[in-house]
């Protein structure tokens, strides 16, 4: 079974200093980078999903901006089996070649890291689980924040064991980066 590592929206946006920091963003960065290593060293495709905002002051990940940018800390080792595709909406497959490029490169496996997890990355998970990528969604390389709703907010931690408890229960495998690299072997 061929698999690739899907890398969503890691931009620099949503790290400290940016235009929307999310909560232990770079604590995920940390273990995505354990699995792209993985990825990299078996040669195999590294795709990365880059949101680009065209309006002009958008709140975030405005186009033409350092915000927009790939986190500089994963482009360090480019191997030569990277791929960027840019979208405009929470689903990574949505209006974008994403399917189109994981055929050709006869996918068989979507290993989906990034971030937020309440949106983009959940959004994409269940579309590759759709589509047949038999997603396997590294739990600890992601990252999210806090949302509100009415009077209510809903911390950032609750947030992310929410979306992940709800990927689950839709027949997601999640595991962590460590689960994930040991069951490489």
């Amino acid at each position: 079974m061929k698999q690739a590592l899907l890398i969503i929206d890691v931009q620099n946006d949503y790290f400290k200093g940016g235009k929307m920091p999310l909560m232990h963003s770079d604590q995920a960065l940390q273990q995505l980078l354990k699995v792209k290593d993985f990825f990299d060293k078996q040669q195999l495709p590294v795709i990365y999903i880059q949101h680009i905002n065209a309006k002009k002051n958008a709140d975030f990940f405005e186009k033409d901006t350092l915000g927009v940018a790939i986190h500089p800390l994963l482009l360090a080792s480019n191997t030569g089996h990277e791929i960027t595709i840019v979208k405009a909406h929470p689903n990574s497959f949505f209006e974008t070649g994403l399917q189109e490029t994981l055929i050709a490169l006869q996918v068989d496996q979507l290993v989906i890291t990034g971030m937020m997890t309440h949106m983009c990355v959940d959004s994409t998970t269940r579309a590759a689980k759709e589509l047949g990528f038999q997603p396997v969604l590294i739990a600890d390389a992601t990252a999210t924040k806090e949302l509100a709703f009415g009077e209510k907010v809903v911390i950032a931690t609750d947030v992310q064991t929410a979306f992940l408890s709800a990927l689950q229960h839709f027949s997601t495998s999640i595991l962590s980066s460590k689960d994930f690299l040991h069951s490489t072997k």
